[in-house]
């Protein structure tokens, strides 16, 4: 990504963290984390990835209600970051979290399994060569 990609991205972060926070109203946006933005080459498109702490249902309701409010936040987004061109903005959510914390778990449960069975790793370490 370019430089100025970059900074676009963090700056339209920074711009709608702070409108989800003060401007927007709507109950069904939660526990809401932007994780990050995927910004196009000519500034048009932003990918905003999003957490939300809950079920699958609120999940579902928040990202509903962040794509149905983006046509407000893209002239705001405008305006703050002095955009030439307003950047479609729509929400996706980001699985990258859920992933991390399954191989953790995964991760975990490896090292339990090591602590309750130390005679078929020692086994394994004198088998190599």
């Amino acid at each position: 990504m370019s430089n100025r990609k970059d900074r676009v991205a963090s700056q339209i972060i920074d711009i709608l963290s702070e409108m989800i926070l003060r401007d927007l109203k709507d109950p069904r946006i939660g526990f809401v984390t932007l994780t990050g933005a995927e910004v196009s080459a000519d500034l048009r498109y932003v990918k905003v990835f999003i957490s939300v702490l809950g079920e699958e249902e609120a999940r579902k309701q928040c990202l509903k209600a962040l794509n149905g409010a983006s046509g407000m936040m893209r002239g705001e987004v405008t305006r703050r970051a002095r955009l030439r061109v307003a950047p479609e903005i729509t929400f996706h959510y980001d699985t990258g979290l859920e992933h991390g914390q399954r191989i953790f778990s995964l991760l975990c449960t490896i090292e339990e399994e090591r602590k309750l069975n130390p005679i078929r790793e020692s086994v394994e370490e004198a088998e190599t060569p």
